[in-house]
């Protein structure tokens, strides 16, 4: 008998989880029964929708509503996939459980959120471990983190590295299309690139003023910051009230907000150089991302992107303004490094491939149901 597998597939069109499933989910339909848990109108854009079972749920993500709802709808499945934390606190009607975990930031930088979202972080967190046959995880980094803040057993936790989507971040480009894009967006000619959210542990005030150090140097060259900006561009807000009361940010720092994964390629393609400062990342796929269509890349020097980008990138102190500004400016006056990044970079991603992670992703859920 073919055993029944749910996934979970609400977050489908977040960032990061929904990169996970959108790559990993092609892969596993033709190996694997497949039910998904899910709003068939968001999933009806992917193809291979129609070769699965949809169980409607459209509950908020986080909410009470969300616990209640996956108590019913949850049938009695071999196995029961969530992709994020936000698993059943009391167990399903599914025979087993597996769960990703993709980081802990919640519980390793629990000062910077809510006490009422930290204590539900820290129940969903520590249920989806104690529950699950299964932990999966995107880095070592990570691996070790889950067991600090958890105390979760070693044995049941597997490392799977994400992959590259190759066929939309790759070094193809012409003139045309940099021109283009730039005029979609109304951006300048030469430009640093930032790609992520825009929340506190991105750490965007330490670019800024990494940015402010060097802008005399290469005053030809803007900042463009693309990433979610719901609820943290709001006239209140201290990163934008920074970007607004200092006349070369306002002139110089653009701010796209979200704009789609076939552009955010193209801007990889067109920009001088790739930063990410951030203070904590589980994996970080942007620094790939940027590598695979032969962007330069500048990154925070923290246990996980130095795991998953080697030698491939240049590496500066997240919490030293300074530090960002030097390595930024080696990058983009230094031709030699440039080289150096770039042909580094091309090897580094050869080893991230979607069609690995969604086999040894396979081979877990066999090993465990069988």
């Amino acid at each position: 008998m073919q055993h029944s597998i749910l996934l979970d597939t609400r977050m489908i069109k977040h960032s990061g989880i929904g990169t996970y499933l959108q790559n990993l989910i092609p892969y596993l339909v033709d190996k694997i029964n497949l039910t998904v848990l899910g709003e068939s109108s968001a999933l009806k854009d992917f193809n291979w929708s129609k070769q699965v079972q949809i169980i409607e749920m459209n509950s908020k993500i986080y909410s009470i509503k969300e616990q209640f709802e996956l108590l019913y709808k949850i049938p009695a499945v071999s196995l029961f996939w969530s992709p994020h934390f936000n698993v059943p606190i009391i167990p399903s009607k599914a025979k087993k459980q597996i769960v990703t975990v993709h980081d802990v930031f919640h519980l390793s930088f629990s000062k910077k959120i809510s006490i009422p979202k930290r204590i539900y972080a820290k129940k969903l967190i520590n249920s989806a471990i104690q529950n699950s046959e299964r932990v999966i995880t995107v880095s070592n980094f990570s691996k070790q983190e889950i067991i600090k803040y958890t105390g979760a057993n070693s044995d049941k936790i597997v490392v799977i590295y994400n992959g590259i989507n190759n066929q939309l971040f790759n070094p193809d480009k012409d003139i045309q299309e940099s021109m283009m894009i730039k005029k979609k967006y109304n951006l300048p000619e030469k430009f640093i690139l930032y790609v992520g959210n825009i929340k506190p542990h991105k750490n965007l005030g330490r670019l800024l003023n990494a940015y402010l150090e060097i802008q005399d140097r290469i005053p030809d060259v803007s900042l463009v910051i693309v990433g979610e900006t719901e609820g943290f561009l709001t006239a209140d807000n201290q990163l934008f009230n920074f970007i607004k009361g200092d006349r070369v940010l306002r002139e110089k720092v653009h701010i796209t907000g979200h704009i789609e994964m076939e552009d955010i390629a193209k801007l990889y393609r067109s920009a001088e150089v790739f930063v990410f400062p951030s203070l904590y990342e589980g994996f970080g796929l942007p620094p790939l991302e940027a590598m695979a269509c032969g962007c330069p890349t500048v990154i925070s020097n923290i246990g996980s992107l130095s795991e998953v980008c080697g030698e491939a990138a240049s590496y500066f102190d997240p919490n030293n303004s300074s530090s960002i500004a030097e390595k930024i400016l080696r990058a983009i006056t230094g031709q030699k490094i440039r080289e150096k990044l770039t042909n580094k970079g091309f090897e580094r991603v050869k080893k991230f491939k979607w069609i690995d992670s969604a086999n040894r992703h396979i081979e877990v859920i066999q090993e465990l149901l069988n």
